[in-house]
């Protein structure tokens, strides 16, 4: 009935024609647009010093993969996801001022990123190589959705908030740790978030949780995956390590500090020296386990030795029909 109707109104089946040919990047922009409220609240939170503008960097990223793909979005969206980002997109303007602003943009955010899956292609065409004078085709790095998700999280100025409420218990792991690494040279005492090293106060401040090298790790960790062209299991199966190495990354850092400071030796130039040295070397870790290959972390569930044993089947049979007809 309804394919009836429109053809009996000429203007309405033309209009419809080229709502459905409307480009995917349209399709993006307009739910950027309906979500304006949120963008607006995130640019004046990073803009007044609420917060650090970290996330400016994650939305970045996001802009780059839609550019680096922008001639291979999809012509006709993947429904699940264009349901939920509509779905998401509606809950959000709905809640808009009656819910805490940072839980309403979580809400806004997660549904963007829904938007953006929904036209993401399944693979990012890389270039074109060329190998001992042959030229081979260009090799192909799927899309996973975790990464695209996580990148959308990471745009959200919340590092304040989590300072706010992990930053303490961080701070009182991180100088716990650090007291039995120091014990074999120093007399340690923790006190709260504090050290007495030798008689001397040494305080894990705020900076010293671990909050913004965890922010700078999974933000890596996410670029790098969709840059390397890991899969959604793949990524998830790396996140714990990603956890471990900005932890002991943190603690070693603090422990190098706090020993400067009780041997006199600390100074402000050394202190953002080696905060910056850890800081690359955690970073590095990530983007290596990331962008490194792992058959255990690679190969999908429920495949492996039967899923060979089946292929070498049928190249055995392959081989079989050759000889049969030879």
């Amino acid at each position: 009935m309804s394919i009836t109707f429109l053809t009996r109104s000429p203007r309405l089946l033309s209009a419809a024609m080229r709502l459905d040919r409307a480009p995917a990047l349209a399709w993006i922009a307009l739910q950027t647009a309906a979500l304006w409220p949120t963008w607006r609240w995130m640019a004046a939170r990073m803009a007044d010093g609420s917060d650090d503008p970290l996330g400016g960097l994650a939305l970045a990223a996001l802009a780059g993969l839609l550019v680096a793909v922008r001639g291979q979005l999809r012509s006709a969206p993947r429904l699940p996801w264009l349901a939920a980002a509509l779905v998401g997109t509606l809950a959000a303007t709905a809640l808009h001022g009656q819910v805490t602003p940072l839980l309403g943009s979580l809400l806004a955010i997660v549904a963007w990123a829904g938007g953006l899956l929904a036209f993401l292609p399944d693979e990012r065409r890389g270039a074109m190589q060329v190998r001992d004078g042959v030229l081979h085709a260009a090799p192909r790095f799927p899309i996973a959705a975790l990464p695209v998700l996580g990148l959308a999280v990471l745009a959200l100025p919340f590092i304040a908030s989590l300072q706010f409420y992990a930053g303490y218990p961080l701070r009182v792991l991180t100088a716990e740790v650090s007291r039995w690494l120091l014990l074999p040279w120093f007399h340690v005492l923790r006190e709260g978030s504090s050290l007495n090293v030798d008689g001397l106060l040494v305080i894990v401040d705020a900076p010293c949780s671990g909050v913004q090298m965890a922010w700078a790790g999974y933000f890596t960790a996410c670029a790098v995956a969709l840059w390397a062209g890991r899969g959604d299991r793949a990524f998830a199966l790396r996140l714990p390590l990603v956890g471990a190495a900005v932890l002991a990354g943190n603690v070693l850092r603090n422990t190098a500090l706090v020993a400067l400071e009780a041997t006199g030796r600390g100074t402000p130039a050394l202190h953002e020296g080696i905060g910056l040295a850890v800081l690359a070397a955690v970073c590095g870790v990530v983007a290596w386990t990331m962008a490194h290959r792992t058959p255990l972390l690679e190969q999908p569930c429920g495949s492996g030795l039967g899923r060979d044993r089946a292929a070498a089947r049928r190249v055995g049979a392959y081989r079989g029909q050759g000889r049969s007809h030879s």
